[in-house]
């Protein structure tokens, strides 16, 4: 695929890419990769993902293991000097990161391939959904044919949708936790009449980057879709879905397999559709429950704003 038939999401992730491969002397500074892809940090992480088939943070570990393992091969610098140029603080946090992923300690790994023809590439290769490694040259393109193609199988249908209301609940706390928002939310909705009013849709908006946010600091909203002009009950906040045009698609499946849902629906179908996002949220609409559910019956609306 030549450079001029790419999205403008498909050739930021092509410059973010090559910022990682090109600096990893650099510290991973992922809100500053999102500004110049003009994408929000967790939108930015959920296209890149999409496309790359794994997340710039990964993407910059894998590499930096990748120079080191050949460093320990082709140079007689210290296990010591090349863990710190893998941005490891110490000897024992090297190791075990370069056991995880090579299979041995540095020390044996210098030793089983430092006189073997294996000293190739593909001996100091790990897995790459893209296909780029550490000392690829650039004037090769990276191939995103395996996200484009995973995308095709999403049903993705577009709305024109009014301004909506919601109250909802801030967590503050690992994404994976926001049960308790929602278990809180139900709560003072049942208790002041909510949950008998017409209409009601209940769904979630995740405001930060995971990679880029501590777990304890990342901010997301537990919420309710309510008639316009609906009084407001104590303990709750009040927020809109501003009026505009969304693109969503529905997940069947487990809670588990959202994460994997978003990155082919944005980093997938978005850029290859020829839209850019709009100024609205994102957001998830759960249609049913593991209260009336199973978990592989589970469905989910994903929705995006578009421009």
């Amino acid at each position: 695929m030549k450079q001029s038939t790419r999205s403008a999401y498909e050739a930021a992730v092509l410059r973010a890419v090559r910022s990682i491969a090109e600096g990893l002397d650099e510290a991973l500074d992922l809100e500053a990769l999102g500004k110049q892809a003009a994408l929000s940090p967790l939108h930015f992480h959920r296209v890149f993902r999409g496309l790359v088939g794994e997340t710039a943070r990964e993407l910059h570990r894998r590499l930096r293991l990748e120079r080191a393992a050949r460093m320990l091969v082709t140079t007689d610098v210290s296990v010591t000097r090349v863990a710190f140029e893998a941005g490891y603080e110490t000897h024992e946090s090297f190791t075990r990161a370069f056991h995880g992923a090579f299979f041995a300690s540095p020390s044996a790994f210098r030793e089983r391939h430092r006189e073997r023809s294996a000293r190739a590439a593909s001996a100091l290769r790990l897995a790459s959904p893209s296909g780029v490694h550490y000392g690829m040259p650039f004037d090769a393109e990276l191939d995103l044919q395996h996200a484009l193609e995973r995308s095709k199988s999403m049903n993705v249908s577009i709305h024109e949708f009014p301004a909506r209301t919601i109250f909802f609940v801030r967590h503050i706390g690992p994404y994976a936790s926001i049960g308790d928002a929602f278990s809180k939310l139900h709560a003072i909705a049942g208790e002041s009449g909510l949950l008998t009013l017409p209409a009601l849709a209940m769904v979630a908006l995740y405001h930060d980057d995971p990679e880029a946010t501590p777990p304890d600091e990342l901010r997301s909203d537990a919420a309710l879709v309510v008639p316009s002009g609906t009084k407001l009950p104590p303990g709750l906040e009040q927020s809109t879905i501003p009026a505009g045009t969304y693109a969503s698609t529905i997940h069947v499946g487990p809670y588990a397999g959202l994460g994997d849902a978003w990155a082919r629906f944005m980093g997938g179908w978005l850029s290859s559709s020829g839209r850019r996002l709009g100024d609205g949220p994102a957001y998830e609409r759960y249609i049913n429950t593991p209260m009336t559910a199973s978990e592989h019956e589970l469905q989910t609306e994903l929705a995006i704003s578009l421009a």
